[in-house]
């Protein structure tokens, strides 16, 4: 029969000095796992930039680089405005959308005529052809006068004077420089009275026709001027001027 295996009480009780305390202590001790140095390699890739370099391109030795002509393809680019689907558009406003984006990029498309600054003018008998003419710019361009800044009375003095040098002189096609007008706050003070001195007084019996200019001679702030070489005979004052004024 096998005896029993003692108990560490049965054990401890017979310790009699602290050597054999010890010794009881060493034997039923648990042995703990002893710690691995690292290897030299191991700490130099630990702390080497030039070992830790030599193993990202021992990693990455078989991935194919992008060439010159693949990494262009890759290029960031910007984003383009996606179109508004067709649906969303009308074909009139698809047209004014065209319009519009041709006078932005290239300053074409826009007609004077076909605003509401437009102004123009002809005396009686005067074919309207000659103001399609005279707006288109088929008329050269003789002389010009800038009413810019002047007070009503020192344009119409220097209107005056300009006329009078223009038709003395044989100039039959003149541009008046009057400006838009547009920080007056009800309507363009000096466009307004360019238009009354041209269709009323001694002035009428000398114009032919007179229109708002084009956009490259100032537009609806500029007006060509057709004069006479002799002035009106009273004869013909019985028609009235055929005339057209913004608003």
């Amino acid at each position: 029969m096998k005896p029993p295996e003692s108990s560490p009480r049965t054990e401890t009780s017979k310790i009699r000095s602290f050597e054999e305390l010890k010794a009881v202590l060493e034997k039923k001790a648990v042995p703990l796992p002893k710690h691995v140095a690292a290897s030299p390699v191991q700490e130099e890739e630990r702390t080497d930039p030039e070992a830790e370099r030599r193993l990202f391109l021992k990693e990455m030795e078989d991935v194919a680089p992008i060439t010159g002509g693949s990494r262009a393809a890759y290029a960031l680019k910007p984003k383009a405005p996606e179109p508004l689907p067709e649906h969303f558009l009308d074909d009139r406003d698809a047209d004014v959308l065209d319009a519009l984006e041709t006078l932005i990029r290239e300053g074409k498309g826009f007609v004077v005529a076909q605003t509401p600054e437009y102004i123009e003018g002809r005396s009686p008998r005067v074919h309207p052809a000659i103001l399609n003419r005279l707006h288109r710019g088929d008329f050269s361009i003789q002389a010009h006068i800038d009413l810019h800044g002047l007070s009503v009375e020192s344009a119409r003095e220097a209107l005056e004077a300009f006329l009078k040098s223009s038709i003395s002189s044989g100039k039959r096609a003149v541009l008046i420089i009057h400006g838009r007008g547009l920080s007056s706050p009800q309507q363009p003070v000096l466009k307004t009275k360019v238009y009354e001195w041209l269709t009323t007084g001694n002035w009428k019996k000398w114009v032919i026709a007179f229109s708002s200019a084009r956009a490259c001679d100032g537009g609806a702030g500029a007006t060509y001027l057709l004069l006479r070489r002799r002035p009106l005979t009273k004869r013909m004052h019985g028609k009235k001027a055929r005339c057209r004024t913004w608003g």
